[in-house]
């Protein structure tokens, strides 16, 4: 594991973490250091804590609890890169004093959380007017709202076989690549060798949304990707991200983010009323 510690004032510190492992890589225990919210990035792996096993790959969250033991698998060549916040026992038990949401562990990839977690990517890439202690906060504190308001948003552990998890997952680092394509259910179930209907049921049962959630949601991540970090219009975010009608994109993003797109271009760029009005967002069912 590559770490590099962007930010550290004491109550919150914010760590680019880049995997190196591979297939050959012997899972080992470890031990959460802090309270964190962790926002994957890119790549997939497996996580398993408390008896819980789960498959995170790109957009989803990772919760960790100060003290608890968890291991990491990689049954992938690809790596993985997050993005986590970890918080001083004071700011965490502000967040959320719910030991069982810290516990959470894996969070399957969310509509809500996707634009937060890139505008936090894009303000730790220095490309955005927004703090990044901000950025992780207003992240962080959404995560622990949409599970406070609903635990069942959580990953679901897996449920198959290791080549069908390493189908699945194949899968979603595909769709992942191609988002911005026109993409249909068969030709995915094509490139991992399955059945639409055996695929469709896999997918979902490892990874806890269905290809077209995760494929809108990958979709979504790059337009806000792009929304955040450049001086693209909102139309031509929307299209290079595989958006292929704007009204559409525009009624997805705003259910998602809880604000339109030009807005959260706006509020990238430090437009205070904008955050302040987003914090003060509750958590979307």
């Amino acid at each position: 594991m590559i770490t590099k510690t962007l930010l550290a004032d004491g109550s919150i510190t914010v760590v680019d973490c880049r995997c190196d492992a591979d297939t050959a890589a012997k899972p080992y225990a470890e031990l959460h250091g802090a309270h964190s919210v962790s926002y994957v990035r890119k790549g997939s792996f497996g996580y398993s804590s408390r008896g819980r096993v789960c498959e995170l790959v790109a957009g989803s969250t990772l919760l960790g609890r100060a003290g608890d033991e968890y291991v990491c698998t990689h049954d992938h060549a690809f790596g993985d890169q997050c993005l986590s916040f970890q918080f001083a026992p004071e700011l965490a038990e502000a967040l959320d004093d719910r030991a069982a949401t810290w516990r959470v562990g894996a969070v399957p990839p969310l509509p809500e959380l996707a634009p937060l977690g890139e505008l936090a990517q894009s303000a730790a890439d220095g490309r955005s007017d927004v703090g990044l202690d901000e950025a992780g906060m207003l992240f962080a504190a959404r995560v622990l709202a949409i599970l406070g308001a609903d635990p069942r948003r959580s990953a679901a552990p897996r449920d198959a076989s290791p080549r069908e998890r390493r189908r699945a997952v194949a899968a979603a680092l595909w769709i992942e690549a191609n988002a911005h394509e026109a993409i249909d259910l068969g030709r995915v179930a094509k490139e991992v060798g399955l059945s639409r209907f055996h695929f469709l049921r896999l997918f979902a049962r490892v990874l806890g949304v269905t290809p077209h959630q995760h494929l809108v949601r990958s979709r979504l991540r790059r337009a806000a990707r792009l929304l955040a970090g450049g001086d693209c219009t909102v139309t031509e975010a929307a299209f290079e991200a595989g958006f292929g009608d704007l009204s559409n994109f525009i009624r997805t993003f705003r259910r998602a983010a809880g604000v339109s797109p030009s807005g959260f271009r706006r509020m990238a760029r430090g437009e205070r009323n904008i955050l302040q009005d987003r914090i003060a967002m509750p958590a979307l069912g």
